[in-house]
């Protein structure tokens, strides 16, 4: 691949070759399956927490659901209700396999899918958000890959989407706690939200976002760079517009963790600002800090600069796997499109050739011999040849119906 940017046939994939709605759907069908892969692991793991603590999952409490994509505030309710039956039943577990397996024996394989559905009205929607718009971004500010002053882009464009996504999201995302925390009707709801603007601001519906973005749009930036950088370098080595499946895999996964690692101090954070805020919001309960930075002081006096790096290997079991899936997908249809738009565009552009080809295609004349001898071979006025291609002989007694203009 080129570096002073000749790089033609790798723009052509990476840039705006597909189209905006091509960029949706590859998303969506990469979050879909993200969701569907990685959604158990967390089901098992809010069980065991259950096991082991049931009442941190009684009303006045929160915990926090991953479906792969993006991390929900869940607040607990008394009773066996639609939303809160699945984390509530009783269950005797040695494990995480060992939970994976009786909790599909005994309730079913889709009771490892719990909580799933209201999620993924909130995830699928913002991760179409978010990738469509790191593309889009990534086209606006001109990005080549394998030219190294463009190293830059990636990480900007990624920041860039995660805040768009994330501000987008956060307003829906309350409405669907207070939905599940109140069982509140549709009608409640909008109650809600205009006493909420009304009392507070209309920036109260983005109350929480903050300590989302301290963490998600260091994350988003420097994941885009690492895996942008080992895309280039990949496709540079080995020179191809893509990467196969296995190496985008590898790539996802391996720039998912560094980015995890680097990012671990704001995801304690924002994981403990998520819960408190939930309890003070949704619960009715006082904890305390609510600021950000309060919160970081009680944590480093409290328990330690070490604090902020607890968790290290649950969240890397977590973010790998799924940004692994997830880019993988992505760009597997995105080359799917790429693919189909080019081979249509060849299959139009032969079309246009022959259309044109028969258009202007030189002109035949046939003339039976029968003229052609009758014409007075004496006739010094005829400058230029005849354009006679094909002669057809006719009967002596046959004329030509249409005689043939001679310029002098």
């Amino acid at each position: 691949m080129s570096k002073d940017g000749d790089g033609a046939h790798c723009l052509q994939y990476s840039g705006l070759s597909i189209t905006p709605t091509q960029q949706m759907l590859s998303s969506c069908t990469g979050a879909l399956l993200t969701s569907l892969l990685m959604t158990p692991f967390d089901v098992v793991k809010i069980r065991l927490q259950s096991q082991a603590k049931p009442s941190n999952f009684t009303k006045g409490h929160c915990f926090v659901y991953c479906n792969g994509l993006m991390d929900h505030l869940c607040p607990c309710v008394n009773g066996l209700t639609p939303s809160s039956e699945w984390y509530k039943r009783p269950s005797h577990f040695n494990g995480t396999f060992d939970a994976m397996i009786k909790i599909a024996r005994n309730e079913g394989v889709t009771s490892l899918w719990s909580g799933l559905p209201p999620t993924l009205v909130m995830a699928i929607p913002a991760t179409v958000v978010y990738f469509t718009s790191y593309e889009q971004l990534k086209a606006v500010l001109n990005y080549h890959e394998g030219i190294n002053s463009d190293r830059w882009k990636p990480m900007v464009a990624g920041a860039m989407a995660r805040v768009w996504a994330a501000s987008l999201i956060s307003p829906v995302e309350m409405i669907r706690t207070k939905i599940q925390s109140k069982h509140f009707t549709y009608t409640q709801v909008w109650k809600a939200v205009v006493d909420t603007v009304r009392n507070n601001g209309v920036l109260s519906m983005w109350r929480g976002l903050g300590p989302t973005l301290l963490r998600d749009v260091p994350f988003s930036a420097i994941y885009w760079t690492s895996y942008e950088a080992m895309k280039a370098q990949i496709l540079d080595s080995c020179n191809r517009p893509s990467l196969t499946f296995l190496e985008t895999f590898t790539a996802g996964a391996t720039s998912g963790s560094i980015a995890a690692v680097v990012t671990l101090p704001f995801d304690v954070i924002k994981t403990r600002r998520q819960i408190e805020l939930g309890e003070t919001e949704f619960a009715g309960k006082n904890k305390g800090p609510t600021s950000t930075w309060r919160i970081i002081h009680k944590i480093y006096v409290a328990e330690g600069f070490k604090a902020l790096y607890t968790g290290l290997l649950p969240r890397l079991l977590k973010v790998a796997p799924s940004c692994a899936i997830m880019i993988s997908t992505y760009e597997t249809f995105k080359y799917f499109f790429f693919n189909r738009n080019k081979k249509l565009a060849e299959a139009l552009e032969v079309s246009e050739e022959q259309s044109i080809q028969k258009d202007f295609s030189p002109a035949t004349f046939e003339l039976p011999v029968s003229y052609l001898l009758s014409s007075n071979p004496s006739d010094q006025s005829i400058k230029l040849p005849l354009p006679v291609i094909s002669v057809l002989e006719l009967p002596e007694n046959e004329q030509c119906t249409t005689p043939l203009q001679h310029k002098t």
